[in-house]
């Protein structure tokens, strides 16, 4: 699990082809890898996966075929940066909402509108997650606890402040780019729950 606080950036050194999907060497930001262990799990723009190398500056993950066709990583280039976070344990603070690393879907940020300090990314979204997007509601974008703002029919708007500008890789979005978005699991059970029970009640 991850709190959907960025630990920080690492940059796409060397990007391999395998069999069934493909390799990725990231540089890990100062004090990253400290005590880390392999077989950890590590948030790489919000997809959760296994780390391969511990203990050096660098970080190293095996990337299967269903999670590329499932997220943006097929789209990583030598030289990306990519969100970073460490799973947590018993002591973390949860500064953000708990979240998986397990991605919904892939969203298409549609416009960016600059403001002299913050930046408001307006994101796609299919139709079938409607009804789990909603205003103040929790959502993971490449790994980021966010709130999100005004919900239009096809599309929702996200507020970036400073901070979150400066320590993800949000602010190198351009209008096309496609980022991973992690529905709030609290909220699919919350909606589904509701639903079983109003259908239960029609059928009484």
């Amino acid at each position: 699990m991850f709190s959907g606080i960025v630990s920080g950036t690492g940059k796409i050194y060397k990007i391999s082809k395998k069999e069934d999907g493909i390799s990725i060497d990231i540089s890990a930001p100062k004090g990253f890898n400290i005590n880390l262990k392999k077989g950890a799990s590590i948030s790489v723009d919000g997809v959760c996966l296994t780390s391969l190398d511990k203990g050096s500056k660098k970080l190293k993950f095996d990337v299967i075929q269903e999670t590329l066709s499932r997220t943006n990583l097929k789209n990583l280039n030598q030289g990306a940066l990519v969100n970073l976070e460490r799973s947590i344990n018993s002591s973390t603070e949860i500064g953000g909402h708990l979240m998986s690393g397990h991605i919904h879907f892939t969203g298409k940020i549609k416009k960016i509108i600059n403001k002299p300090n913050t930046k408001d990314i307006i994101v796609s979204f299919p139709k079938e997650f409607n009804e789990y997007i909603f205003e103040k509601g929790y959502i993971g974008i490449n790994g980021c606890s966010l709130t999100i703002g005004k919900v239009n029919k096809d599309n929702f708007y996200i507020h970036l402040i400073p901070e979150t500008l400066s320590v993800t890789n949000l602010d190198s979005l351009i209008e096309g780019s496609n980022v991973n978005v992690e529905i709030d699991q609290n909220t699919i059970s919350i909606v589904e729950t509701v639903k079983r029970t109003l259908a239960a009640q029609k059928s009484r």
